[in-house]
């Protein structure tokens, strides 16, 4: 037994030889591209300006942090909130259809690559220049940032949601056929116990990710808090930057809190 391992060894192709010639070719490319790293050391008012911004997250304006009006930090959390949940909500429902019929397990190969590539198509732009179109469209506002979630999240929900579908037991469904089950109490009682929890997760997660979309959205006017912060970022109001992120951070701890809880909860069924 010994002998044939051997002998298997000694037959097993040499492959050291071109590993090792790949990790060369690779640091000297690594070598290559850093010679284009220039590094300029940090000047005096450079040094200044990271030192207010410490201060003003350290310091946050009071007012600005407990006023009620449009102008306030709840009001702006509470509108860019609105917009990743709204965001959320109407790309996974359109989402759904969507991911059925690019599923190559239920559709025929030809319609499941036609929804494959509009998908594609939709997750090569990304989310800041969406938000660029719909302004032009419909204005700088909420209702831009709202079109551009809706249009980001329909991108990678819809792939999550193909995978899940993929992925189903088809004994489920064969045995529901063979017990004369309809087609609506097979989706009813075969699929959608099988994909509930993996699409009420990727939305959760989405929805993750659309909150802090949403802020970066807001610095090319598509509404939410993301304006009022570069504005008072550009003023060197720094105090008031420190208001904004403080009520961001809460936020989206608030936030991670309750989609952990969620999780959790789906987990353990």
């Amino acid at each position: 037994m010994n002998e044939r391992i051997k002998k298997a060894y000694a037959s097993a192709p040499k492959t050291w030889v071109w590993q090792l010639l790949a990790a060369f070719i690779v640091a000297c490319l690594l070598a290559w591209s850093g010679t284009a790293v220039r590094v300029s050391s940090s000047t005096g008012s450079g040094l200044e300006v990271a030192g207010n911004i410490l201060s003003g997250i350290f310091h946050p304006s009071a007012k600005l942090l407990l006023t009620l009006g449009t102008d306030g930090v709840p009001y702006l959390l509470l509108e860019t909130f609105c917009i990743a949940f709204l965001g959320t909500i109407v790309g996974a429902v359109i989402s759904l259809p969507l991911s059925f019929l690019s599923a190559s397990n239920l559709v025929p190969r030809g319609v499941a690559l036609v929804g494959r590539v509009l998908i594609a198509a939709i997750r090569t732009i990304p989310a800041f220049v969406y938000g660029l179109m719909f302004i032009r469209v419909t204005g700088p506002g909420p209702f831009a940032g709202l079109l551009t979630m809706s249009l980001c999240s329909i991108g990678m929900v819809s792939k999550m949601f193909i995978e899940s579908i993929e992925d189903l037991d088809k004994r489920i469904l064969e045995s529901l056929d063979a017990a004369g089950c309809t087609t609506f109490q097979k989706i009813r009682y075969g699929i959608l116990p099988q994909l509930t929890a993996d699409f009420t997760s990727t939305i959760i997660y989405r929805f993750d990710m659309n909150l802090r979309d949403a802020t970066v959205l807001g610095l090319v006017g598509a509404g939410g808090i993301g304006a009022p912060l570069i504005f008072a970022m550009s003023s060197y109001r720094w105090n008031e930057v420190g208001a904004i992120l403080l009520g961001l951070i809460v936020l989206v701890l608030i936030i991670e809190w309750i989609s952990a809880k969620i999780r959790v909860k789906l987990a353990r069924g």
